[in-house]
């Protein structure tokens, strides 16, 4: 009987190793060769030899420290936007207006098309000689000639926010209107009755019971936007002058156009490193959500 018992016990386990098996090969595995790699001088000659912190030396004395400062504020412009948009966005969204549905999937396009498909659109609109935006601008008088949004730094810079924040708001807009329909409509009910107006309903009651809500979907869309390489690539490349050059963009640029694969896993490390403590926010910030929603 306790043989049997014995079994039983482990064979929940056993159900995990293939799991397991795949997760070291796919996640771990990968991730120990690349802190290997940040220690040596690998490239195309087969022959590397272990340098120890040299890498990291080399890329904390150059300018990359600019371009994390770079990184991280084209994360938080976009992440605020994207908040500031998506929360409007859903608060429309929940409104008792006619053709509701028809707006809640006309929300959806900018999420769904390829973002390969939705930059190309966007670089044609940015263009000069013949995008919609600067031909607009000249036709109402704003410019005076063709306007190249992604020849100067500053402009390509914004341009690329523009252009995350239009993939992004649509998924924190879904987000919070299915927080807001969370909420209990007697609350609303309740203040409606007292005479509490609109924009007092949406102030003292959908703002605060939805805010786990918008802190949760604002610490994964900074973990999403930081890593975002697509919108940036296809638009720029990282240019020009290396003003819209993120930490993912350099990272690609050493270890792939350079072939300086030491360096370049160095650089992903720090990635990582950086990967981590968001994430450790996002546990932190889920445990004392869960502890305050239990004291409640």
């Amino acid at each position: 009987m306790s043989e049997t018992n014995q079994k039983t016990d482990y064979f929940p386990y056993l159900l995990l190793v293939p799991a397991l098996f795949i997760t070291l090969l796919i996640v771990a595995w990968p991730l120990a060769e690349t802190v290997r790699l940040s220690f040596t001088d690998a490239s195309l000659n087969p022959n590397e030899e272990y340098i120890g912190f040299a890498n990291y030396e080399r890329i904390l004395s150059r300018r990359f420290p600019e371009v994390i400062g770079r990184t991280f504020l084209w994360m938080s412009l976009s992440v605020a936007l994207k908040l500031t948009i998506g929360l409007m966005g859903a608060l429309l969204l929940n409104a008792a207006v006619p053709g509701r549905t028809l707006f809640r999937i006309l929300t959806m396009p900018p999420w769904i098309i390829p973002i390969a498909i939705g930059m190309f659109i966007w670089g044609w609109m940015y263009n000069g000689q013949f995008g919609m935006i600067s031909g607009l601008m000249q036709r109402i008088g704003l410019a005076d000639g063709p306007l190249e949004f992604l020849a100067a730094k500053d402009t390509a810079f914004l341009a690329t926010v523009i252009s995350d924040v239009w993939i992004g708001v649509p998924m924190v807009a879904v987000y919070l209107l299915a927080a807001m329909q969370s909420v209990s409509t007697d609350m609303y009910e309740a203040a409606w009755v007292d005479g509490a107006s609109r924009w007092y309903r949406i102030r003292r009651i959908t703002i605060p019971l939805i805010t786990p809500s918008i802190v949760t979907i604002g610490i994964l869309s900074a973990i999403w936007t930081f890593n975002s390489f697509d919108a940036i690539w296809i638009l720029t490349q990282g240019g020009p002058r290396s003003g819209t050059t993120t930490m993912i963009i350099d990272t690609y640029k050493v270890a792939i156009d350079r072939f300086r694969y030491g360096e370049g896993a160095a650089r992903a490390v720090l990635i990582v490193l950086i990967m981590l403590s968001f994430s450790l926010a996002y546990y932190m910030v889920l445990r004392k959500l869960s502890k305050s929603g239990a004291t409640k």
